[in-house]
């Protein structure tokens, strides 16, 4: 079966199943694609509320919960999203290797995870913060002993308040519009004709909904993403020139 049908199949027998058993259920952790997906494959269909959580604000990788509308009225307090963070650490910083995002998840996915396991990773010179199923933390901090030849601890994190704070790069500039082109050539350092690409190629997500508009009009703290290149921040409008140009303010992940 093709994928994109094989996945639609998926999510609505779990919103059936939501609804039908008034229970809430939760997905695996799904990409900007799947996300962008499950909100237009869902809605009006069945009598559910959709939910998504990535284990702490902004987190890209997400599950999605199906509520069943009876029960939306208790959203706060019955949501329990099946997510563990971990603390994967070398056992000795002094003689540890440096070792990057894709060192850590490839150190995982060897484990034999899929990546539909796995949440986002957050990196800082301590160590990697990993999300995952709550079923596969304890399969995770038995079997990871080493990230490619630094020997590793893995230990849950109680405290969300350990979470490496994520660093940003302010970026001004004068354009002509606001536009969703506009403002990624900005935070990217890129034309406008490189940027187009991305955009129509489905690679665009504005808060998690893909966007495939170059003339789209963001508004002021949406979180911007754009596949292999990065995430950024739309932050403001500073001033407006006379001849009606504008000088703007993004923060790009770094």
């Amino acid at each position: 079966m093709d994928k994109d049908l094989l996945f639609e199949k998926r999510m609505k027998d779990l919103a059936s199943r939501a609804y039908n058993r008034d229970i809430v259920l939760y997905t695996d952790f799904l990409n900007l694609d799947e996300l962008h997906k499950i909100h237009s494959l869902i809605s009006g269909s069945l009598p559910v509320t959709v939910c998504t959580f990535g284990g702490y604000d902004l987190a890209e990788r997400q599950m999605a919960a199906f509520l069943p509308d009876a029960l939306s009225y208790l959203m706060e307090e019955i949501l329990s999203y099946p997510i563990v963070c971990l603390k994967i650490q070398p056992l000795s910083l002094k003689f540890s290797e440096k070792l990057s995002h894709r060192d850590y998840l490839g150190a995982l996915l060897n484990l034999g995870l899929e990546r539909s396991m796995l949440g986002d990773l957050l990196i800082d010179e301590t160590g990697a913060y990993c999300f995952c199923k709550e079923t596969m933390a304890g399969f995770i901090q038995d079997n990871l002993t080493r990230v490619r030849h630094t020997a590793v601890l893995t230990v849950q994190v109680m405290e969300m308040e350990e979470l490496p704070q994520p660093k940003f790069r302010e970026i001004q500039g004068t354009v002509p519009s606001i536009r969703l082109d506009v403002l990624i050539a900005l935070a990217f350092g890129e034309s406008r004709s490189r940027i187009t690409p991305f955009i129509e190629g489905g690679k665009v997500f504005v808060n998690g909904r893909q966007i495939t508009s170059n003339g789209y009009t963001p508004r002021e703290k949406d979180l911007i993403s754009v596949r292999q290149k990065g995430r950024f921040i739309y932050e403001q409008i500073l001033t407006q020139t006379k001849k009606g140009r504008y000088r703007v303010s993004v923060k790009r992940y770094l």
